[in-house]
């Protein structure tokens, strides 16, 4: 079988959609972590994602919601907005043992290096992986119309990601995301690569938190909280202060003309 180099998006707009059939758990408190950890812990290969609430005002940005780990039979979705990026995910995170299919995982990565910095390992990209079968698009939802037949969905995309309570819509692309990451490469896999190899693993992904200076991070403390970088409810812009640069010069001024004023006298 030859798969397509490319595909447009007419194409895949006529394709059904990929949904994931199996069991979504979401992981929103401590206690859960441990289960779903020792579940994800039995399986060599599983499939990540991650997902950040968008923003919609220029220099506010939000550090990762949500992370997918699935199985072929249950998906994860840690909400790392209400619990911590805490070690037995790490554990998981830098396994090499456990391979982690994603696509732009490199991206994802660092993504989740905002929040904890960790070495991450095990990690395959299905944008370098798919070059091997003759196949040039990058993105996933493009991949899995080429290599599956199926569309995947982009509504939920740009929904609120630290919301109260995922709705079934969220939970369900949420995990069909990660979930057909597997389904892709289980696809490549049965087909004869144009270019043979093993997998490219990606790994020692390290780097300290980015800071800076006209970005706006939510403290991502309590799922469902309005961040500090929210516009005001009232729909009013606070009056910006001026500099202590312009204050003290303001104030040296205003010396200056008393000076004066006593000279007159």
């Amino acid at each position: 079988m030859v798969f397509q180099p490319t595909i447009d998006n007419d194409t895949v707009a006529a394709l059904p959609a990929a949904r994931f059939g199996g069991r979504i758990v979401v992981v929103d408190s401590e206690e859960l972590v441990d289960a779903a950890c020792s579940d994800l812990e039995r399986h060599t290969t599983i499939g990540f994602d991650t997902e950040t609430r968008p923003s919609f005002r220029a220099g506010v940005s939000y550090k990762v919601s949500l992370l997918q780990l699935s199985t072929p039979d249950t998906c994860y979705l840690f909400r790392l907005c209400r619990i911590r990026l805490s070690n037995r995910i790490l554990k998981i995170l830098g396994s090499k043992r456990i391979l982690k299919i994603g696509a732009d995982v490199s991206g994802d990565i660092r993504s989740l290096h905002a929040l904890r910095e960790f070495k991450a390992d095990g990690f395959v990209d299905l944008q370098n992986e798919a070059s091997r079968w003759g196949i040039e698009e990058k993105s996933l939802r493009k991949l899995s119309a080429i290599i599956l037949g199926e569309r995947v969905s982009k509504a939920q995309r740009l929904s609120n990601w630290e919301a109260g309570v995922l709705t079934e819509q969220q939970r369900d692309y949420a995990a069909t995301d990660a979930w057909v990451c597997l389904e892709i490469l289980a696809k490549l896999q049965q087909t004869k690569p144009l270019v043979e190899g093993e997998l490219k693993i990606i790994s020692s992904l390290q780097q300290p938190p980015q800071r800076t200076k006209n970005k706006i991070n939510s403290p991502a403390a309590e799922c469902g909280t309005t961040s500090p970088a929210e516009p005001q409810t009232d729909g009013k812009e606070r009056a910006k202060r001026p500099s202590k640069f312009w204050m003290a010069k303001r104030r040296a001024k205003r010396v200056e003309n008393k000076k004066g004023n006593k000279a007159k006298e």
